[in-house]
């Protein structure tokens, strides 16, 4: 799921605590950027750490991965490594079809096993209902009643949102739409309102959106992060200084999903990257 990585993870890091804590039956208060050294470079999608020092570890899938399990374990052990505690874990499950992963395995002296929950398993119009603008991008990955319906009342939320934040979370919401094959609705909706038309067309949002899209299914998500970031910068304020891009590189994915979310308001560079 690269190209949905940037904006599933920006978009539940914002999350008040109110559709994270229905996913994740905790309050994470802090999270952590982390990657792991292996034979093949792993990084985790999200690692958590609640009040109490618990750490929480969130993998997104959007399609059945029949080595899920194997995974987790991996991801379980690398974190007890680096951190010297075992994590509570939870697959989220974004896909289209029908969840088919396995929660556990065993082996012949131990068993393991992790949560997995589908994303539809929320209640789409409850979290529009609540008002706040990233439970309402969210919502368009989880249980709706009237699909139709509720892209409206989402852009509606949007369009009230202050300009910076307004572009950005139509980006995100394109994205994940796209996990519903629901963006040819969105676009519809998006024409009525001046406010979210003007955005469809934007210089900057409109073709990092369709670029990063491409650039997702061939590359790692760090990569197509980087891409994106020096790909905003470069239309905000021209082209990238080497020692700009020397930086950016040795940003993990995170820091680089902050700088693209800095970029609308930036007025330097300096800005982008601090």
């Amino acid at each position: 799921m690269n190209e949905y990585d940037i904006a599933l993870k920006s978009v539940l890091r914002k999350l008040a605590g109110s559709a994270l804590r229905e996913l994740t039956g905790c309050q994470v208060t802090r999270w952590h950027n982390v990657e792991f050294a292996a034979v093949q470079s792993r990084t985790a999608d999200m690692l958590g750490e609640t009040a109490d020092g618990e750490l929480l570890h969130i993998e997104l899938q959007s399609a059945n991965d029949r080595r899920m399990a194997t995974r987790m374990l991996e991801y379980a052990a690398q974190i007890q490594r680096q951190f010297d505690r075992l994590p509570r874990q939870l697959v989220v499950y974004v896909g289209k079809s029908p969840l088919r992963m396995l929660r556990r395995i065993k082996g012949p002296d131990w068993t393991y096993s992790y949560r997995v929950m589908d994303i539809r398993s929320l209640d789409g119009d409850a979290l529009i209902a609540r008002g706040q603008l990233e439970d309402n991008v969210i919502a368009i990955l989880a249980r709706l009643r009237n699909e139709r319906v509720a892209v409206r009342q989402i852009l509606e939320r949007i369009a009230l949102a202050e300009p910076g934040r307004r572009a950005e979370a139509f980006s995100e919401l394109l994205l994940l739409a796209g996990l519903r094959s629901m963006e040819p609705s969105i676009r519809k909706e998006a024409k009525k309102m001046p406010l979210l038309n003007d955005i469809m067309d934007h210089k900057v949002i409109g073709p990092a959106i369709r670029q990063g899209r491409k650039e997702g299914r061939e590359e790692g998500s760090r990569e197509t992060a980087l891409r994106m970031v020096l790909r905003l910068i470069g239309d905000r304020f021209g082209p990238v200084p080497e020692s700009t891009k020397k930086r950016l590189a040795g940003f993990p994915e995170p820091k680089l999903e902050q700088c693209a979310i800095r970029i609308m308001k930036a007025r330097t560079i300096e800005d982008v990257l601090s």
